[in-house]
């Protein structure tokens, strides 16, 4: 690089009265509040529970408990290791500190990878859910159109992003509450569709739809469950851009369980109770459904349309997530370091953003090859499961390296997660177990033996990486050896 080039970069990254050089505390308590709750209702709850509640029957329900239950351990790990020490940006921090930086070099781009394709399968169900409205229309056009909109959204200030998603997370609660409580009217008066299915709690009790497909059918629904939670650890990547992180991440971490309950349970309940398993199609939202199936086309567009800004706030949360992900490693150097340049008045890194916005592109782009919006769905959710899967592994690895190097740490710690190191082992035996499910699906099964490849070339990325590193010491020393002759 010349020295003119050099020089302008020092100047954009770090000069000039309006150009921050540190990520800002822009995120008051109420937007993390409802930006976690936002992470606990993610796409694979409005589109995906559709082919979840077909395999699994009522026993739906089940998983998703199981699933929240090791999420908020994971959850509860990495609010301790991220308490320990309020300079972590990011739970890939601590993973460096604890793992190694090749494990953090690992971590983040997997992370990054995981959300680009999270964004990827959330604006494809949003083609998906404009077709509801307009059949004809190419699901392609609309999902390139939403990440389109997203990604100029996300070049504001990362308070405008948070008002954004306390907005988007709002509507979320709102629609999933009015379904529940919709459910248990119709529950009530024992209302009865036009195709004759009458909403009944026995709907729910028999036993004949507990497991329909058996055992392999239960533990098919935890893919898109996993999915589901997906994003729940965004909290994770906003340590550095959270106003007094003590007090909010706990607050924001114990009330999980309750969500999950809410958000999942009740609302699995309401809609198996409602439409009857036997009518729920895999291939469409069960949401929608349960209204159109009620008679009630003008509530089921309603519910659509909260399913579309459901699945535009987790896209949302992508775009963020993979540009702060993308931005802390190119801070540790395993990325350019252009991507760790700020924008002036905004602080945001704006060129992780454009880097990451057009890899989602490239990868939406697959909608005009697989123009099936539901398989290709499964596909991508997989990948992202499979990647945040690992990520979480991460966490849980960093944290049992946590309580053997740190003890005096953990002892003064006032988040402690419960279980310690027993639980800690036990996550990481589920998490394995759901991997070893994915076998059994062939959607699943492409996703699963495509993952090689990524963590393939991670490692032939960083064996390169660190010849560079060795040969430029290297040089440096020798620049240095002939400066002292």
């Amino acid at each position: 690089m010349t020295k003119s080039k050099q020089h302008r970069l020092n100047t954009l990254s770090t000069e000039g009265p309006d150009c921050a050089q540190t990520l800002q505390r822009g995120l008051s308590e109420r937007h993390i509040q409802l930006i976690s709750i936002g992470g606990a209702i993610g796409t694979g709850l409005f589109m995906g529970s559709g082919k979840t509640i077909a395999l699994s029957g009522t026993s739906i329900v089940l998983t998703y408990v199981i699933v929240g239950f090791f999420m908020f351990m994971v959850m509860r790990a990495m609010g301790e290791l991220l308490l320990t020490k309020l300079d972590y940006r990011s739970f890939a921090d601590f993973v460096s500190e604890y793992l190694g930086p090749k494990a953090s070099f690992f971590l983040g781009w997997s992370y990054w990878l995981s959300w680009v394709v999270t964004c990827i399968a959330d604006v494809v169900v949003c083609g998906g859910y404009i077709q509801y409205w307009y059949p004809e229309v190419s699901p392609w056009l609309p999902a390139l159109l939403t990440l389109g909109l997203l990604c100029l959204f996300n070049m504001l200030s990362v308070k405008m992003f948070g008002e954004a998603e306390f907005w988007f997370a709002i509507i979320k609660v709102i629609a999933i509450i009015a379904l529940i409580v919709t459910g248990a009217w119709m529950v009530f008066i024992g209302w009865t569709s036009p195709d004759g299915v009458k909403a009944s709690v026995n709907n729910i009790t028999d036993p004949a739809i507990f497991m329909p497909h058996g055992i392999f059918g239960f533990f098919a629904g935890f893919q898109i469950a996993i999915f589901s939670c997906t994003g729940i650890e965004l909290l994770g990547t906003m340590s550095a851009e959270t106003k007094n992180p003590q007090k909010v991440l706990p607050k924001a971490i114990n009330v999980i369980p309750v969500r999950i309950i809410i958000f999942y349970v009740f609302s699995m309940l309401a809609i198996i109770a409602v439409t009857s398993w036997s009518h729920i199609s895999p291939d469409s939202s069960p949401f929608v459904m349960l209204f159109d199936q009620a008679g009630l086309p003008a509530a089921a567009a309603v519910i659509n349309f909260v399913a579309l800004t459901s699945a535009m706030s987790s896209a949302n949360s992508g775009v963020y997530s993979s540009t702060r992900m993308l931005y802390g490693l190119s801070m540790e150097k395993h990325a350019h370091g252009q991507f760790k340049i700020l924008s002036r008045n905004t602080a945001i890194p704006i060129r992780s953003l454009m880097f990451s916005c057009f890899c989602m592109v490239v990868g939406t782009m697959l909608l005009i090859l697989m123009p099936n919006v539901m398989t290709l769905f499964t596909i991508v959710s997989t990948v992202a499961a499979i990647l945040v899967v690992y990520s979480w592994g991460m966490i849980l690895v960093a944290y049992l390296v946590y309580r053997k190097k740190r003890p005096e740490l953990h002892a003064r710690s006032t988040f402690k997660m419960p279980g310690g190191v027993i639980m800690t082992w036990l996550t990481l035996a589920f998490f394995a177990f759901t991997l070893v499910l994915m076998i059994f699906d062939r959607d699943t099964l492409i996703a699963l033996c495509s993952m090689p490849l990524w963590f393939i070339t991670l490692a032939v990325v960083w064996r390169f990486r660190i010849k560079n590193s060795v040969a430029r010491e290297g040089y440096v020393f020798y620049q240095r050896s002939r400066e002292a002759e």
